[in-house]
Parts: C-alpha cells; structure tokens; sequence
C-alpha cells in the first residue's frame, strides 16, 4: 500500500524531492492534487510504500533542514 509523507507545493519542489529519495533507494510516485491544469502551480502528494515511510520521512527531514 502507498502512503502519502509530504505535499509539494507545486512540480519542481516534487520532482526534487523524488529526486531525493531515489536516489536513497526509496520508490517513489507523485499525484497532482485537483484538477489545476498548470502543473507547476498544483500541489502535489509524495507517495512511497508504506514499509519506507518512516525511512522516507526522515530521509525528507533532513533534506529540508538544509
């Protein structure tokens, strides 16, 4: 089962951020979020599988933090 561990406010941050975790080792898919037709102005939700959440989210964190 995928769970959602993070939203992006739009493509480029989500694209970065899978970028990230790939290239951790962690399976990644993104879901646009409504129906806005311009991608890099829709929100987007971060999903791995449920078994690397927890090692996805701290993967993020740390990401983030830089």
């Amino acid at each position: 089962m995928w769970t959602v561990i993070y939203i992006a406010s739009n493509h480029k941050q989500a694209l970065r951020l899978k970028e990230i975790l790939t290239g951790e080792g962690i399976m990644v898919n993104l879901r646009p979020i409504g129906s806005c037709q311009m991608e890099d102005l829709s929100g987007y939700e971060l999903l791995v599988p449920e078994s690397e959440a927890e090692e996805a989210n701290e993967i993020l964190n740390t990401a983030l933090v830089r």
